[in-house]
């Protein structure tokens, strides 16, 4: 299965910021035993690429690790070789998506406009990123996939257990969760990361009930 097959089925990504080597591991372990195996670890993050590259060695092959709020080819590739399966962007950068391809990396780019969602199809992205998709509502979704109904589109941005599942029937593919699911500072105990496990268990839920 593909990322992008992965990330359709499941349906959920989780973003995660302002993690670090010590609760990396812990973090991906509680989101996957809820049922969350697609996370992108933003790149502002300090020492992400070192982040990357503990997660990836320490956690099961099912939990894609990706790299979130990539900006540039130049960070694309530091994130690649430190171990991302996938890249995401908040905006659409050519350059980005060509040195993606390059090393054979899904790379699913930020876009609002329909314009910018044309675009980021025809250099060949396999999913875009509707954000900030709070700014539109579900109800864009849904306008963009009349005229677009072959783009594949993932929304991030606001994203609560009330406007979900509106999304998702809207036409969104997926859905990226942030500090509504995730807030890597907060987590200290363990029964921190068991409330962790179950917030993303209430998502999965919320994403595979039927349309």
């Amino acid at each position: 299965m593909t990322i992008i097959e992965g990330i359709k089925k499941e349906k959920v990504v989780a973003v995660i910021r302002k993690s670090s080597e010590k609760n990396i591991v812990g973090i991906l372990e509680a989101l996957a035993e809820g049922g969350i195996h697609h996370v992108e670890i933003t790149a502002e993050t300090t020492n992400v690429n070192t982040i990357i590259k503990k997660a990836v060695a320490n956690v099961d092959e099912s939990i894609k690790v990706g790299a979130g709020t990539v900006l540039d080819p130049e960070t694309a590739r530091s994130v690649i070789l430190a171990g991302a399966a996938f890249v995401v962007a908040p905006t659409w950068n050519l350059e980005t998506l060509q040195l993606c391809q390059r090393y054979g990396i899904e790379h699913i780019p930020g876009v609002l406009t329909p314009t910018e969602i044309t675009t980021a199809y025809e250099h060949g992205a396999r999913m875009v990123k509707v954000f900030p998709a709070d700014a539109v509502g579900p109800k864009y979704i849904k306008n963009i996939r009349g005229p677009l109904p072959h783009v594949t589109a993932m929304v991030t941005g606001g994203i609560t257990k009330d406007n979900l599942r509106e999304y998702l029937d809207n036409g969104s593919a997926a859905v990226g969760l942030g500090s509504n699911l995730v807030d890597a500072s907060k987590l200290k105990t363990e029964t921190d990361y068991k409330e962790l496990t179950a917030r993303a268990k209430e998502f999965i839920e919320l994403a595979r009930k039927n349309r």
